[in-house]
């Protein structure tokens, strides 16, 4: 039974994966920290020190970012891959600038306005007036605080194309999204799925960028059915 390793998205901790890890509370677990560093490299390199010897990884949108890096520099400690809501290009120009435009708010004393302004984008449409959903993004935000945002936004800004190697990818992947994911939307998994050689693809209905949260029981199951892969 392989030991599961969980990367957070942007700006998210280990309750981004609350259910899940509730659910598989029989093995051994590990919530990757990516708060430190401000390269995806170093971030792997941090992860890697820390993981058991081999392992499953799960990824989340940043943590998706970093997944593939491991997959790049660790090939061989990695048994199997899940993708969610993430996407293997490098940011375009106006995502860039949506960051410098968040980034420098956290700057100024004002990170507190980031969460409540991104969460919209974080969810399905049918969840933007769900208070409790946004508490918890709320909280997360606080918990990871403004100086950690910024390394993290850097991180991914300069996040490299993981597309050409993905065909390298030969452990069992899923590339999960959900369908009203507006952040990593389900052509990117496509994308993503098509090019990975040994991977399934499912898509949640009924759900936004935070798929673990947002669905946790259809989520779950496809984990459960991609650990038994």
């Amino acid at each position: 039974m392989d030991p599961i390793v969980f990367i957070p998205g942007l700006l998210c901790t280990e309750t981004l994966y609350a259910p899940q890890i509730v659910a598989f509370a029989d093995r051994p677990l590990m919530v990757a920290d990516h708060r430190r560093h401000d390269t995806i490299a170093a971030i792997a390199e941090d992860i890697l020190a820390q993981a058991p010897q081999r392992f499953a990884l799960v990824g989340l949108s940043m943590g998706g970012y970093i997944a593939m890096e491991i997959l790049r520099v660790a090939p061989e400690r990695v048994a199997r891959l899940a993708l969610l809501d993430t996407s293997a290009r490098p940011d375009a120009p106006e995502q860039g600038e949506r960051r410098r435009v968040l980034m420098d708010l956290a700057d100024k004393g004002r990170f507190s306005k980031v969460p409540h302004l991104l969460y919209p984008g974080l969810v399905d449409a049918g969840r933007e007036h769900d208070e409790d959903l946004k508490a918890v993004v709320v909280e997360m935000a606080m918990e990871t605080g403004p100086e950690a945002f910024v390394r993290q936004q850097r991180a991914i800004m300069a996040r490299v194309d993981a597309r050409p190697r993905l065909g390298e990818i030969g452990c069992p992947t899923l590339v999960l999204v959900g369908a009203g994911d507006t952040l990593t939307p389900p052509h990117l998994a496509q994308e993503m799925h098509e090019a990975i050689p040994a991977s399934r693809m499912a898509v949640i209905p009924g759900c936004g960028h935070l798929s673990t949260l947002e669905a946790p029981g259809a989520v779950t199951a496809e984990l459960t059915a991609w650990l038994g892969a």
